[in-house]
């Protein structure tokens, strides 16, 4: 392994990376540092989790000096928002103990904040395509210094169609500059727009001297489930041994959101990444991911090359990718920096034709997949899982204490009391022609009856109604002799005395 310092890298620099825990360099690192210090256009191509973010920004900031001037130096962009924070991110933290400036520039996020940080001089700009068009066609962000270029992920901007922004991009920023351009694949497209936008380029292909190390580093699983059985199988995936963060591919936004309140209600720690959410909840989630306060991710394919997280221990694909490509972007989240993974794909039956392509794309040599439930004991030792493992998390039962016949009773006689003491009064509701009557009030013991000088509710309405013709009419007093406001009363049947009802 070769050191950062003996490929020249300035002791500054050198010292944060140690600071991480950072000392030797991957082979895309080793290969393309020496080269873009100089200058040299650089065509970098690796797989994915192999370093080259700082590939090429450590040679980004270093060209720029510890003291630069004021206004955009550097121009770092990439495709997608995710992918803009953790590249921000990294290159922020090169520039620790330089007077450099970094700013992210991307939609979704208030406009305020990325401006005043371009007017305070930001010297290197980290930006989606999109966001860095709009500004820089309001005047906002000048282009004209950007003597720094790098495209990151050049592949997934031609899958989002992204080219034309691009070479909008390039017309902005000065003929004579230093570009770099990485991805992971090169189709034909990205080859020709490197042709016309770079100068002498060199190509580097980092491999490891095993061919196959990334891919080795990952144990691959596909496994052909139910759809109404994969919450189950998943469940018990997440209790395997030695499982760490984890993160679960869906194909919507509404099965990532589902699939989050399912396993959420199961008892696991889920966070989710997806379209519907704001950017403000996105990086929440992923923030939390990050440190560890959540350990299952549930995302759609908006963060299959934004979750840099070294100890991403399983993927799990509720339901496989459309192809080769982004199964391997989706892969490619655990098994980073050479460390080990676990990637498990479910395939429904309606789904195996995409299967056959990947199979025979990536030459996994699994052209069936197995037919597997959750209750399947090969689902159980290929992952580790302890027997008798449920889907559901383990919870203590929330204990409620225990009332005997007897306490029950003294509850409600200490009730009862209560009531009696407070003299409180309620009304039960009678039939019509029953009158209402009070309860619950509290009557001396050998009180005497004072019916024949107090008249029930009910007879009162009776001749008030007979009296008037109608049972609008009032006629009753209150206790103090003013006349009582008058009340419509529903009656249901015949009269009291057998007269019809508004007689």
């Amino acid at each position: 392994m070769t050191t950062f310092a003996e490929l020249g890298v300035d002791q500054d620099i050198v010292d944060v990376l140690a600071a991480k825990g950072i000392v030797d360099a991957f082979p895309i690192q080793e290969q393309t540092i020496p080269l873009g210090l100089p200058g040299q256009d650089i065509i970098g191509q690796a797989k994915t989790g192999t370093g080259k973010t700082f590939g090429f920004g450590i040679p980004v900031v270093q060209r720029l000096g510890p003291d630069p001037d004021h206004g955009v130096k550097a121009l770092i962009v990439v495709p997608t928002r995710e992918l803009c924070v953790q590249v921000y991110e990294d290159i922020d933290m090169l520039t620790a103990g330089r007077s450099t400036s970094v700013v992210a520039i991307y939609g979704g996020k208030a406009y305020e904040g990325q401006i005043e940080q371009l007017k305070a001089g930001a010297q290197i700009v980290v930006g989606t395509p999109g966001r860095l068009i709009d500004l820089n066609n309001q005047r906002l962000l000048d282009l004209s210094h950007a003597t720094e270029v790098v495209l990151d992920e050049a592949d997934k901007m031609l899958d989002l169609g992204f080219l034309p922004d691009i070479e909008k991009i390039f017309s902005k920023v000065p003929a004579i500059r230093h570009t770099q351009l990485f991805s992971a694949t090169m189709p034909g497209p990205i080859v020709a727009m490197a042709r016309r936008f770079m100068t002498n380029p060199i190509h580097i292909r980092a491999t490891d001297p095993d061919e196959g190390l990334t891919q080795a580093n990952i144990k691959h699983l596909v496994y052909r489930a139910h759809s109404l059985d994969k919450d189950e199988v998943i469940a018990r995936i997440l209790q395997s041994d030695g499982r760490g963060k984890t993160v679960v591919f869906t194909r919507t936004k509404r099965a990532a959101q589902r699939l989050s309140d399912e396993l959420g209600d199961r008892g696991f720690n889920t966070a989710s990444v997806h379209g519907d959410m704001s950017q403000e909840a996105r990086e929440r989630s992923m923030a939390a991911f990050k440190a560890g306060k959540k350990d299952v991710l549930i995302a759609t394919d908006v963060a299959a090359r934004g979750i840099d997280v070294d100890d991403v221990t399983h993927v799990i694909n509720h339901t496989i990718p459309d192809d080769e490509k982004t199964y391997l972007h989706r892969a490619g989240r655990t098994g980073r920096a050479g460390k080990t993974g676990i990637a498990v794909t479910f395939v429904d039956w309606d789904d195996l034709h995409k299967w056959a392509l990947i199979n025979r794309a990536l030459e996994f040599g699994q052209p069936e997949p197995v037919e597997t439930y959750s209750s399947s004991p090969h689902l159980f030792s290929d992952l580790d899982i302890p027997a008798g493992t449920k889907g559901r998390l383990v919870t203590a039962p929330k204990t409620q204490p225990v009332r005997t016949q007897p306490a029950r009773a003294a509850d409600v006689a200490a009730d009862a009391a209560a009531s009696g003491a407070a003299g409180t009064t309620r009304r039960r509701r009678r039939r019509a022609g029953e009158g209402e009557e009070r309860v619950g009030a509290t009557f001396a013991e050998g009180a005497t009856d004072t019916a024949g000088s107090a008249t029930s509710t009910g007879e009162a309405h009776d001749r008030d109604a007979e009296g008037s013709g109608t049972h609008d009419g009032g006629g009753s007093e209150h206790h103090d002799g003013k006349p009582a406001p008058r009340r419509r009363r529903r009656r249901r049947g015949p009269r009291p005395g057998g007269a019809p009802a508004g007689a």
